[in-house]
């Protein structure tokens, strides 16, 4: 995962591929215009509802079923885990589960503080996923079927989101289970919420005293 960390372009941005091991790798860049990374790590400790979810893909998300104790509202969403139900896409609603943990566990401490400090990350979200109303965990609570990784970097127009999802990690055969057409589905469903929710965050953000700052006045 660390070569995310690097501003340059990616032999892959947008698009899937099938790792040695059998794992599909589902990359997905998403210019968010007039968002900042500190906006997209404060949206994660802000919505907690159906409706909020709905705003973030109209299409797609269907129901909110809660985050658990360790989520804290405005304060922090690592360690927390999060049952939601969401179509991919052309496919149907299936439930999902994600518990999050801190980025430094993916990209390694020192790695991640030297990038956030070089301004190549503004924002970096890191969680265990797992699909089906009964998904495979382990014995710390965490989903199996995959990880996924949200990396923003701030620019002048607003910031540049590198999202990857790894798939198939529970399964024997991870190729029959993590289908081509199940990653360009998830990749589609990515970028179509995280384009909408640019579209609405920053006023979102600002109405609700996001981090404490201002609203800028445009006159």
């Amino acid at each position: 995962m660390q070569p995310l960390l690097d501003p340059a372009p990616l032999r892959l941005e947008t698009g899937i591929t099938r790792l040695d091991n059998g794992l599909l790798v589902v990359a997905v860049r998403t210019d968010l215009h007039g968002c900042k990374g500190r906006m997209l790590d404060w949206w994660f400790k802000f919505f907690e509802t159906t409706q909020h979810i709905k705003w973030w893909h109209p299409h797609d998300h269907v129901e909110h079923r809660g985050w658990n104790s360790h989520w804290r509202r405005g304060e922090s969403y690592v360690g927390a885990s999060i049952h939601a139900v969401e179509s991919l896409a052309d496919i149907p609603p299936v439930a999902a589960r994600l518990k999050f943990h801190d980025p430094a566990e993916a990209f390694g401490d020192a790695r991640l503080r030297a990038a956030t400090e070089a301004g190549d990350v503004s924002a970096a979200v890191y969680a265990r996923i797992g699909f089906g109303d009964h998904a495979q965990l382990d014995a710390h609570g965490d989903p199996l079927d995959g990880d996924m990784v949200h990396l923003a970097r701030d620019t002048p127009f607003g910031c540049v989101l590198r999202s990857r999802f790894y798939l198939g990690k529970s399964s024997a055969q991870p190729e029959r289970d993590a289908a081509d057409e199940l990653g360009l589905a998830l990749l589609r469903h990515c970028y179509t919420e995280f384009t909408y929710l640019s579209r609405f965050l920053p006023s979102i953000y600002y109405g609700e005293h996001g981090n404490g700052e201002k609203a800028p006045l445009p006159w």
